[in-house]
C-alpha cells in the first residue's frame, strides 16, 4: 500500500520531480483537504472507521516550519496503556504515509518524537490504533514547502559516509519505577528521490530506512515502518518500561538492501 501511494505521487519524469512552488496548497479549501484525507485514510486503513479524537494524541508541530526538510514532530498519547500502534501521515507529501510505529511489550508509548520532511502547506494526521481495534485520529495544519526536494548541501558520497552508524542517549539517570527515556540517532541520508545532485544535475535515487526494530533483551520495544518523509539522519525519541532488561538492540534496513544493527547497554537504575 505504501509503495502504491509513492507511485501515485511520484512519476519517472523529471518534470514531476520538480520542486513544488512555494505557495502551492496554501489556498486549498477545508473541503478539498477533507476530501484528500478521506482518500488517504481509505488507502491506508481500508473501510475501517477512523474516529476524530484530538484528545487521543496531541501533535506538537510548528505552525510554520523553519526548515521544511527538518520539521520536529512530537506525538503525545493520552492513554498509552491502550495503544497498539501509531501512524503519522503528511497529507500533501508525495508519499503521505510517513511512519508507522507498532509497540511491543517493552515500550512505554507515552510520547514519540521524530523529524520529518514537509513538501507543501498541509494537514498532518496522527492515527492511534488501540488494542481493542479502534482508530483515533488527530490533525494539525503545518506551513512548509519543498522539504522533500531540498538538497542536503553536500555530495551524495558525503551524505552516505558512515551510513548505518548509530548512537543512543538516555535521558539522565534512570529512576526505579519510571520510564527509561532514550534518543536514537541513525546516520542515513534518507534520500527522497526528489533531490537533485548539484554536480550532475541528476536526481538522486530514493534510498531511505524502510524498517527499524528496537528490542530490549528479547522483547520488542517498537517496530518502525518508514518512508521518504522521514528526515535525513533520523532521530527518534521514545521511552521504555522501567522493568526491562538490556541490552537495547537496534536493527535497521533500507529499501536498497542495506542492513545494520547495534546494541547499547542500559544504564543502571538508582533506587
Amino acid at each position: 500500500m505504501k509503495r502504491l501511494m509513492l507511485a501515485l505521487g511520484l512519476t519517472l519524469s523529471a518534470a514531476a520531480l520538480a520542486p513544488v512552488p512555494g505557495m502551492a496548497g496554501a489556498t486549498d479549501t477545508d473541503e478539498e483537504r477533507a476530501a484528500r484525507w478521506s482518500e488517504i485514510k481509505a488507502s491506508i486503513f481500508g473501510d475501517r472507521k477512523v474516529e476524530a479524537s484530538p484528545s487521543a494524541v496531541a501533535i506538537d508541530a510548528p505552525a510554520r516550519a523553519l526548515d521544511a526538510a527538518l520539521v520536529p514532530i512530537g506525538l503525545t498519547l493520552a492513554d498509552k496503556d491502550s495503544v497498539k500502534a501509531l501512524s503519522f501521515v503528511i497529507d500533501d507529501n508525495p508519499s503521505p504515509y510517513a511512519a508507522s510505529f507498532t509497540f511491543g511489550p517493552a515500550a512505554d508509548p507515552g510520547e514519540i518524537k521524530l523529524r520529518v520532511r514537509v513538501n507543501n502547506y498541509t494537514n498532518v494526521h496522527a492515527v492511534v490504533e488501540t488494542k481493542d481495534g479502534r482508530l483515533l485520529e488527530s490533525a494539525k495544519f503545518v506551513k512548509a514547502s519543498g522539504g522533500c526536494s531540498a538538497p542536503m548541501g553536500m555530495s551524495d558520497e558525503e551524505a552516505m559516509k558512515g551510513m548505518g552508524e548509530m548512537r543512543m542517549k538516555f535521558a539522565g539517570e534512570p529512576q526505579a519505577g519510571k520510564p527509561i527515556e532514550a534518543t536514537l540517532m541513525v546516520r542515513h541520508p534518507n534520500f527522497s528521490g526528489m533531490q537533485m545532485n548539484q554536480l550532475t544535475r541528476d536526481y538522486t535515487p530514493a534510498r531511505y530506512i524502510e524498517k527499524l526494530d528496537v528490542t530490549a533483551g528479547d522483547t520488542l520495544v517498537f517496530h518502525l515502518a518508514g518512508d521518504i518523509s522521514i528526515a535525513s539522519n533520523p532521530v527518534i525519541n521514545f521511552a521504555m518500561r522501567p522493568d526491562i532488561r538490556g541490552p537495547v538492540k537496534v536493527v535497521a534496513s533500507d529499501n536498497q538492501g542495506g542492513r545494520w544493527e547495534q546494541s547499547f547497554p542500559l544504564p543502571s537504575a538508582s533506587n
